[in-house]
């Protein structure tokens, strides 16, 4: 059973212009979260408890939450923004 997809109001702002890229990484993500051996191929990684990025081209990384049932959208930058929207959730 695939997970919802929800994307936070902040996560849609980080994706203006990137729409058609995004969306096809989140459907990819949808249908393959929880089966590690069919994830690898999309670069989904655990960063930190219940939160994962995967990426939609080399540049562009999507970090999302993982709750039962869900995947929560909260960000979407390179490597150095993603890596402050993380220190500034701890």
């Amino acid at each position: 059973m695939a997970c919802e997809i929800k994307t936070s109001s902040h996560f849609r702002k980080c994706i203006v212009g990137k729409k058609a890229d995004v969306l096809e990484a989140l459907q990819k993500v949808q249908a393959a979260f929880g089966q590690p051996h069919v994830h690898t191929g999309l670069s989904i990684r655990k960063i930190a408890p219940d939160t994962f990025e995967c990426r939609t081209d080399l540049e562009l990384r999507l970090v999302f939450l993982a709750k039962k049932g869900s995947l929560t959208f909260d960000f979407a930058g390179n490597h150095e923004e993603v890596r402050n929207y993380l220190r500034g959730q701890r």
